[in-house]
Parts: C-alpha cells; structure tokens; sequence
C-alpha cells in the first residue's frame, strides 16, 4: 500500500495554522501598501536560463532544475528576485521606480531541519530603478514597521555592505575571482564556528595568512559613507533600536552589490528571518537595462514558527466562521437554513450543521473547531420568534430577535 506522506521539506497547513498564515500576510500587506508597494505574481517555473548564473554555485545545488513533457530545460524559482528582474526586463515602460511586493512560494532542496523547508513562502518588497540611499532605508523601514506589526519586540536588523566586505577582502590580498566564493564562506559565520569557516577557505585555495588578515580587517572596519547614509536615514524612519552594523555580514548569493541585511529573532534560535540587500547590477546581466534595485524578502514560514513558539497571538481564532447554526429536528431544517441565510447577508461568516444530530454534539462540534457562538431554534424559540445565542467562550445565552443576534455577531 502507498504510504499516505508529503515529501521530505514539503508541508500540510491544517485551517488553525492557515488563520496564522493569512493574518501575517494581511499585516505584511497593510504595511506594504502603506509605503506605495503594489502586488505583482509570477509564475513558479522558469526557463533554466534564467535561473543559472545569477544567484551562484552554492545556490544552484538546490535549485529543482528539470525538462518538462516538452523537453524544454525548466526550474522552479529558487527565490522572487530573479523573476522580478524578468519582469521588469520585459516590460520596461513600468513607472520608475518600480515598487512591488510578492508573497508567493519558492523552492529550494535543502538539508531540512528547524525553520528550514523545501517549499519556503517569501514575503519581498523590491524598488527598482532608484540608486538613491533613501530606498535602502526605505526597505529597513518595512521590515521594522512589519515585525512590529506582527508583534516581534526583540529583533535586530543587522547591516553591512557587499562593497565593504569586498574591500575588507582586498586590503587582505584575496585575488578578486575569490571575492564571491568568500563571502560564500563567510556567509556562514551565523552557523558555524570561526575555525571551520577559516578551514572551508583553506579549502577553496585561500592562503592561511590571507584569511587571517580578513578576519582582521573586518574586527576593525567601519561602514562607509553611503552605508553610513542609509543609517543615518533609517533612523529618521525611526529604524534605530533594531539596526546593528554587522562587518562579517555577507548574505549567500552572488547579485549584491551593495548594501546587505538580514534580521534574526533573539529566541527562538531559528536563523534569519528577513534577507535582502541592494543589487544594481543583476538586471544588466539578464540582458535588460541597467536599472539599480534593492529589495528584502521577508520568510513566511519562519516567521509564522516564532509567532507559534512564542505564542505570540494567543487571542487568534481556529476558524473564520463566526457562528454554528445547530439544527433541532427534522421539522425545523428549513428555519434553520432561513436563518443561516440572513445572517450571511449580513457578511457574518456562518456554518450550519450538517446533519440531525443531539444538540450535545453539534456544539461540541462547534467547541472543538473553536466557533465562538452557536444559535439553536427549537419549538419554544419558534413559539416566541426568537432565537438562542449561546457563546461558547463564557458559557452563557440569552434568547434574543435576529435583529440583536446580527448586531452581536457583527461587533
């Protein structure tokens, strides 16, 4: 027999983890919207071509990368950043800037443990078409109004710069053709100790005294005049108690050419929960114009774990359906279908009971999917022209008009 499972770093989301997941995307959406980002949706596969050569080796060992019935070299995107650089590639007659925000999923076959899946949804906001130092500290300011808005309190915001770091790599004598494979290497400082870092650069044919001046030069370095300005502008946008200049920041894939941040949560120890940078260079390469962009993409699946293990929203409800229509008898289905009716004109989210059952178990029904209010309507609620509400949280009920029941459910 078939073993009934999802794949390995793939997941089920039941209705109580999806009222999370739709919350958080309705408060990313409403602090998007509120800096002038509109929506854009690109389709999951993309030709090969597109996808090879732009985020670099260690990313391309986890792309999904196939021929499809056509024979036609295709992959699943690996992050939004590429296709959005198609996409602005082909339609260059969109406004400049161009601020977007997606919030679709990607896919990538990594090593899957805590907070790390195949099938990862990304939150992004990119501007592009703009070099000015005000759009970096623009994307600062959304991811700092974002978290706060979700509820996060301890979180820091940790920036660096590409150029900074490439500098830093210089001053040390590693040969330029290194400078990305480096900071590959240095990328993963936040999960690996100092040693084995500096040992995966021996490696990659890195002289011992070359590394250890890096590791030096970046105790030491200072951000430099454009990323001291771009700090200096997001602390107008009130972006302060959360940034942290992090010299061995280095962000893992091969666009960036500026400024990079990345933001993690003191606890749970889950990683990284936001990642992006400026990358002025990576739409030329497609082919395109030469428009600068920066941009984040801030991790669904990740943030929604914290929000769970911290119990962030404990007030957040299992269901989207206000109240259970219980139905009495055989007799009386179609009062209670009357009654569903009207209340969902009212744009009340309303479930009715789907079968004759004891009244016992349509409300345990109703208690276990965590429906807050239940109506019954029996012969004596007929005889008076009213009905029962029962709320299900205190325990109480009270016999009132449908009139007063639509104004209680809608408050």
């Amino acid at each position: 027999m078939q073993k009934l499972q999802t794949l390995k770093g793939f997941r089920d989301f039941l209705p109580s983890k999806m009222m999370i997941r739709n919350e958080v995307i309705r408060r990313l959406k409403q602090v998007f919207e509120k800096y002038g980002f509109d929506e854009l949706q690109t389709p999951s596969l993309e030709y090969q071509e597109l996808l090879l050569g732009k985020c670099g080796e260690e990313a391309e060992k986890l792309m999904y990368l196939f021929q499809d019935p056509g024979n036609r070299k295709v992959g699943l995107r690996y992050d939004l950043t590429v296709p959005l650089a198609r996409v602005v590639t082909s339609n260059q007659d969109l406004p400049k800037p161009f601020k977007r925000y997606q919030i679709q999923p990607a896919y990538r076959a990594e090593n899957t443990q805590k907070g790390r899946y195949r099938e990862i949804y990304q939150c992004d906001i990119d501007i592009v078409g703009s070099s000015s130092p005000i759009s970096d500290a623009e994307i600062l300011a959304v991811i700092n109004d974002s978290l706060k808005s979700l509820g996060f309190e301890k979180f820091k915001i940790k920036i660096n710069s590409r150029k900074i770091l490439f500098s830093s790599m210089e001053k040390a004598g590693i040969p330029e053709d290194k400078w990305l494979t480096v900071a590959q290497s240095i990328d993963k400082l936040d999960k690996k100790e100092k040693d084995e870092v500096k040992k995966e650069l021996l490696g990659k044919g890195v002289q011992k005294n070359n590394i250890d001046k890096l590791f030096d030069n970046l105790k030491n370095v200072k951000p430099d005049k454009y990323l001291s300005e771009v700090i200096s502008l997001a602390k107008k946008l009130n972006v302060s108690k959360s940034l942290e200049f992090t010299p061995t920041l280095s962000r893992g894939l091969d666009y960036y050419t500026g400024p990079i941040f990345e933001t993690v949560v003191e606890e749970p120890k889950i990683g990284s929960i936001t990642g992006g940078g400026r990358y002025d260079k990576l739409l030329k390469d497609l082919g395109g114009v030469n428009y600068p962009a920066v941009g984040t993409s801030i991790g669904l699946d990740r943030v929604c774990d914290v929000i769970e293990e911290l119990n962030l929203w404990p007030e957040i409800l299992k269901t989207n359906s206000k109240v259970l229509v219980t139905i009495f008898s055989e007799k009386l289905i179609e009062k209670s279908l009357e009654t569903a009716q009207k209340i969902r004109e009212k744009n009340i989210n309303t479930e009715i009971f789907q079968s004759i059952e004891s009244l016992d178990k349509q409300l345990k029904y109703a208690d276990k999917k965590g429906i807050p209010f239940a109506i019954i309507i029996g012969p004596e609620e007929m005889k008076e022209n009213v009905l029962t509400l029962k709320d299900l949280n205190k325990k109480t009920q009270k016999k009132l008009s449908l009139e007063k029941v639509i104004l209680k459910l809608s408050k």
